[in-house]
C-alpha cells in the first residue's frame, strides 16, 4: 500500500469508517468486531472511487441485511447469538456475491473486490440475507 493509499484509508476510517459501524451495530443490536484488512481493498487504478464504492460493496449491504434479520425478536436473537466478528477482506477480487460471503463458527467475511460491480447493493444484500439466515 502507498502513501495515496494511506491517506485515503485513514481518513475513510476517521470520517466514513465510525458512522458505518454505528449503523452495523445499531442493526445488530450489540458491539461487533469488524476486522477491515485496509491493504488488501486497493487497485491502484480505481482510488478515486473508493469513498463510493467502499460503502456500497463491503457495508451498505450489511447493514441492509442485519437491518432485515434483526426486525423481530426472533431475528435479534439469532444475530446475537451466532455473530462474533466480521471480516471485510479482498483476497480472490469476488465480483459475484454468491461466492463474496461465508459464514462459518460466528464469522461473517465478506472477501469481494472493492470496485467490480459497486452498484448492485440489493443483489448484494439479499444474497447475505438469504445466507445468513440459512446459517442462524
Amino acid at each position: 500500500m502507498g502513501l495515496k493509499e494511506k491517506r485515503f484509508t485513514k481518513e475513510f476510517q476517521e470520517e466514513q469508517f465510525p458512522a458505518l459501524k454505528q449503523k452495523i451495530e445499531a442493526a445488530v443490536g450489540f458491539d461487533i468486531a469488524i476486522d477491515v484488512q485496509w491493504d488488501t481493498l486497493f487497485e491502484d487504478r480505481f482510488l478515486h472511487l473508493y469513498g463510493d464504492s467502499y460503502t456500497k460493496i463491503y457495508f451498505q449491504p450489511l447493514i441492509e441485511a442485519f437491518t432485515a434479520i434483526t426486525s423481530d425478536e426472533m431475528g435479534k436473537e439469532a444475530i446475537q447469538e451466532s455473530l462474533q466478528k466480521i471480516v471485510i477482506v479482498n483476497r480472490d477480487d469476488h465480483h459475484n456475491p454468491t461466492h463474496a460471503y461465508t459464514f462459518t463458527d460466528g464469522v461473517l467475511e465478506v472477501n469481494h473486490s472493492p470496485i467490480l460491480n459497486a452498484d448492485k447493493v440489493s443483489e448484494r444484500t439479499e444474497v447475505l440475507t438469504d445466507l445468513l439466515e440459512s446459517k442462524l
